[in-house]
């Protein structure tokens, strides 16, 4: 049974990301509206009766704007430390707060979420790896620097959701006063095109078959750029750039597609024995 994963909105207006496996799913932030979220899973065939928990990588308004009100339709729970919550002011039934740790594996049913701690100027930020049946998903955005907790978890993954914030130029040379130009990218902000490309060339498996460019911003980055210039170096791995306007197509993650062996490899692996053979 494969992974299937799908942005349902990504960028400084809203981010919101699913994941699941069989009939259990979980949401990673929910920065658009209830309804946003509801019509969009729709739009692509998923149902909200399949998502068993939300969980909150920190407390800027475009990763938890529609939180509180999707939480109280469904009664979902949600995974987010105390200072995320605190900070974030948000108003949750108490008996649907949920606590996580970094490094510790939340359980949900056949899905395990492993949050992690990473760089970013928010109270307690965290990125996530989702697991199920021995594939993993990341959900890497809104990071200040590709850290050893990042690259450690990156190169664990079949499929990632990758923060590709801003080209350099772009940034600049745009509008932006000089303060937010530093601070978006300062140790603390968010990845540019080059710091995930480098992420990507230098620490993806041999079996990460796709890769959803993430978080581009509107003013200081450009979709046709930043996947021209991931697609160069793609190799076997599929390369989609998230929307910030609408979602993506639902993605199939397994085991047996995860890795795509070129011509070359295919016609090696004829003259190895089964014992010699890699598996993905």
């Amino acid at each position: 049974m494969s992974v299937r994963i799908a942005s349902l909105n990504s960028g400084s207006n809203g981010n919101c990301y699913y994941v699941s496996y069989g009939s259990e799913a979980v949401l990673v932030d929910v920065g658009i509206s209830c309804r946003e979220v509801e019509k969009r899973m729709a739009r692509i065939g998923l149902s909200m009766q399949t998502v068993k928990a939300i969980f909150i990588s920190h407390e800027h308004s475009d990763h938890i704007r529609g939180v509180e009100v999707l939480s109280k339709k469904y009664q979902l729970p949600v995974y987010i430390t105390p200072a995320t919550l605190k900070s974030s002011r948000m108003i949750l039934r108490p008996d649907l707060i949920r606590s996580f740790r970094s490094d510790e594996e939340v359980q949900l049913g056949n899905l395990f979420v492993k949050p992690f701690s990473k760089r970013h100027d928010a109270a307690d930020p965290y990125s996530f790896v989702v697991s199920a049946n021995n594939i993993h998903i990341g959900v890497f955005t809104d990071i200040g620097s590709c850290c050893a907790n990042v690259i450690r978890y990156f190169k664990q993954c079949h499929a990632v959701f990758l923060e590709a914030n801003y080209d350099k130029e772009m940034l600049e040379s745009g509008m932006y006063p000089y303060h937010l130009k530093k601070r978006i990218s300062g140790g603390h902000g968010h990845l540019s095109n080059h710091e995930s490309l480098e992420l990507f060339n230098n620490h993806r498996s041999d079996h990460i078959s796709h890769l959803i460019l993430s978080h581009l911003s509107k003013d200081n980055n450009s979709p046709e750029l930043v996947k021209q210039l991931f697609e160069n170096h793609a190799g076997h791995t599929k390369i989609v750039v998230a929307s910030r306007y609408y979602e993506t197509e639902v993605h199939e993650i397994t085991q047996a597609t995860s890795h795509v062996m070129t011509l070359s490899q295919a016609r090696m692996t004829t003259f190895l024995q089964p014992s010699q053979l890699k598996l993905f």
